[in-house]
C-alpha cells in the first residue's frame, strides 16, 4: 500500500532528473500545485 508522500517523492525524483532550466519550471509548477492544495484545504476546513 503506497504511503501518502510517495506521489510527492516520485514527482520530486522526476524533477531532479531534468536539466536545470526545465527543473526550475517543474519546481515552480509543483509549488503552485501544492499551494493550491493547501489553500483548498484551508477553505474546506473553514466551512465546517
Amino acid at each position: 500500500m503506497p504511503e501518502p508522500g510517495d506521489a510527492l517523492l516520485s514527482q520530486l525524483r522526476l524533477v531532479e532528473d531534468q536539466p536545470l532550466d526545465e527543473r526550475a519550471r517543474a519546481y515552480g509548477q509543483l509549488h503552485e500545485e501544492l499551494r493550491a492544495r493547501l489553500e483548498g484545504g484551508d477553505a474546506a476546513s473553514s466551512r465546517s
